[in-house]
């Protein structure tokens, strides 16, 4: 499916609708040339009624400026001392990033305006360092925001923050991104950066649940780069906050952002923040979705095809599971009550979600519901899989005779010469 189509867009709307994203942009992706496109992307999500804020940062931007005029700024990355000559280069760089912003969005007929809503305090004196004009968020300005939103303006967020006295702060992009999510309670952060999501000692991790990221934070956060650990803490933090769920994505990607939000695989990473795995019963919607799943396994004769109708009829065989209400696997018991057996059938897992352990669990599942039945005896016929369920799923090579005599007709009838896997059922 590609992220654009129509009906893969449509079957998110009602849970999206009216809900706000807060994205939060590195400043390198609004200098790319896929910016533009994003933006159109963003027009996508506003003409479906999701309220978007954007927050952006400037680094990028501070450190080329800084080159340019060779200033003697001290921090250029945001995450140390801002002195005053490092100020005067981050208000220039985050203006006019800003600009390119409002500019972006007025070419796709989205009102937009720059706001001053992060009151900020200063970081003040740490280990004995007074980080000068570094700033941390106090508050924000929810109001202000919300009436945006109701007026179907687009906020955007520079990584600036004001206090009382209408001093100028220099915040932390990401430290923004998360306040502004919570204080809105947005259903989704998403960091739109330069990298292909949540990469740890040089691996893309598609996905993890926050407790998971906080032991490898607590263990392994030198397995992060620098301007990714940024984004792992604060995603982190995202979740422990409230917010479901936190993506990390590379906008460079030509419709990477509407490929994230709506479609079951996404392109980088996901932090979620509750466990959103589940195993359920397939529906009569789903007949598409485990036809889709299964059409490159039986492209590879891995799997035999079914019609539309045979599953149908047998659907009360079949079982869906699903991450964030969406398929990406589907496996079937098919039972013959007369030789009390049960045939573990149509396992698959998409290959997005492989080596997740997702088959194990389904497996396990259906093995579950045959005890629950009181079958004897679990089956399995594989071509090309025999080797995961006999390493993986405990079962032993069998013969056609151990087959139930209407599966056996079937089996000679198919000439597909599937090894036949037999497990015996023992109470749990």
């Amino acid at each position: 499916m590609k992220p654009t189509d129509l009906r893969g867009i449509l079957q998110y709307i009602p849970q999206f609708r009216e809900k706000t994203f807060v994205l939060a942009i590195d400043g390198a992706i609004v200098t790319d040339e896929n910016f533009a496109t994003l933006l159109l992307d963003v027009a996508v999500l506003r003409s479906l009624n999701i309220r978007v804020v954007l927050v952006h940062g400037a680094s990028a931007q501070i450190k080329l400026l800084a080159d340019e005029q060779k200033s003697s700024a001290s921090d250029l990355d945001g995450a140390g001392i801002t002195d005053a000559a490092t100020l005067k280069l981050a208000l220039t760089a985050a203006n006019r990033l800003t600009h390119e912003i409002l500019e972006g969005l007025s070419a796709n007929d989205l009102r937009a305006a720059s706001t001053n809503v992060i009151i900020a305090h200063p970081l003040g004196i740490i280990g004995g360092v007074d980080h000068q004009f570094t700033g941390k968020v106090e508050r924000v300005d929810t109001s202000l925001l919300q009436t945006l939103l109701a007026q179907d303006v687009v906020p955007v967020i520079p990584p600036l923050g004001f206090d009382g006295d209408g001093r100028t702060y220099r915040v932390n992009s990401d430290g923004v991104a998360l306040a502004v999510a919570e204080a809105l309670k947005a259903i989704k952060l998403i960091f739109i950066t330069s990298s292909d999501g949540l990469i740890c000692n040089g691996l893309l991790v598609r996905q993890l649940l926050v407790a998971e990221l906080e032991k490898l934070l607590a263990t392994n956060s030198a397995g992060f780069a620098p301007e990714i650990l940024s984004k792992a803490q604060h995603a982190a933090a995202a979740c422990k906050a409230g917010i479901p769920r936190v993506h990390i994505i590379n906008g460079k990607v030509d419709e990477g952002l509407l490929a994230e939000v709506f479609s079951n695989d996404g392109i980088g990473t996901l932090i979620y923040a509750n466990e959103y795995q589940q195993i359920r019963p397939a529906k009569k919607k789903d007949i598409r979705a485990i036809q889709l799943l299964t059409k490159v396994a039986v492209e590879s004769d891995e799997l035999v095809k079914r019609t539309r109708a045979t599953i149908e009829k047998n659907l009360g065989d079949y079982f869906i599971f699903e991450i964030d209400k969406n398929p990406v696997a589907c496996v079937a018991l098919h039972v013959y009550p007369e030789s009390k057996k049960g045939e573990l059938a149509c396992l698959y897992v998409s290959s997005l979600h492989e080596n997740q352990g997702i088959g194990r669990k389904l497996i396990q599942f259906v093995e579950n519901k045959a005890r629950e039945i009181g079958l004897s005896e679990l089956l399995t016929l594989s071509t090309q899989a025999f080797t995961y369920f006999q390493s993986k799923g405990g079962f032993a090579e069998g013969t056609p005779a151990d087959l139930p005599p209407a599966r056996r007709e079937k089996y000679d009838q198919s000439g597909r010469n599937s090894k036949v896997l037999v497990k015996k059922l023992v109470k749990a």
